[in-house]
């Protein structure tokens, strides 16, 4: 697929949560929170402390960036409140 294709499929899933599989091997799981040409950004998902308080993610805002042009797979993953 090109980087055109994830583009707009990331642009699509603002806000949603997501699965993520790059050509390196890499799995990512998150919320899309903002996609650029070049990359999109993942809010990660935390399933160990599911209704508790914290911090955010990364401290100051940090999150995980990765480049459209190492996607291999998206697909939309689901998310659970219990």
């Amino acid at each position: 697929m090109s980087v055109h294709h994830y583009y707009n499929e990331c642009v699509r899933c603002m806000g949603r949560p997501v699965n993520i599989k790059t050509r390196g091997g890499g799995v990512y799981e998150g919320i899309v929170t903002d996609v650029t040409h070049t990359h999109v950004f993942l809010r990660p998902t935390n399933h160990r402390n599911l209704g508790g308080f914290g911090y955010g993610f990364g401290g100051f805002g940090g999150g995980v960036g990765i480049a459209l042009g190492t996607i291999v797979g998206l697909s939309l993953a689901p998310l659970f409140f219990w």
